[in-house]
């Protein structure tokens, strides 16, 4: 008896675990969007911006 306790216990503790972790999946999905758009922005700035820097100054 006691072990079939235990048991439904932590079934009871991994099914809320296991429902916190989905309503964070969509965070952190969306997190990483952003950064690999800001990461992209990053990468292509400088190389639109520095002619027009050196060309503006000349």
């Amino acid at each position: 008896m006691m072990n079939d306790e235990k048991r439904n216990e932590w079934r009871a503790i991994f099914y809320v675990q296991a429902r916190v972790a989905i309503l964070f999946v969509p965070v952190v999905l969306s997190l990483l969007l952003i950064g690999i758009l800001a990461g992209n922005d990053r990468k292509s700035v400088p190389d639109a911006v520095d002619p027009t820097v050196t060309s503006s100054v000349r």
